[in-house]
């Protein structure tokens, strides 16, 4: 078998993992889109920080035991639809509890 012989055989393999890469790419990136989109819902809501957003989506998804990009795409249904499951609302509540302003923006102090 030739050089090329050879080459040509691996060209499959080779053009298979690519695309696998590209998928996985792709994947990555409207993961991260989710992501984004649910941590500007926890800060528009929530009143918080981008920081704190993202810290209450960490702890919703390790305390339901729920993929993080899964837990962001039960809160974009729940900005939609205005469904969650309860398990999640009540996680949800209690991180932005944890690290949720004390009072609203522009009220007078306590």
């Amino acid at each position: 078998m030739s050089m090329n012989g050879r080459q040509d055989e691996a060209e499959p393999d080779r053009v298979f993992a690519l695309q696998e890469e590209v998928h996985q790419l792709k994947e990555a990136v409207t993961s991260h889109a989710v992501v984004d989109q649910a941590i500007g819902m926890i800060v528009a809501l929530g009143r918080v920080t981008p920081d704190q957003g993202w810290l209450v989506l960490k702890e919703v998804s390790q305390h339901t035991n729920i993929k993080l990009r899964n837990v962001a795409e039960l809160i974009l249904i729940w900005g939609r639809t205005g469904d969650m499951p309860a398990d999640v609302r009540a996680e949800l509540e209690e991180a932005l509890e944890r690290h949720g302003p004390t009072q609203l923006p522009g009220s007078p102090p306590e």
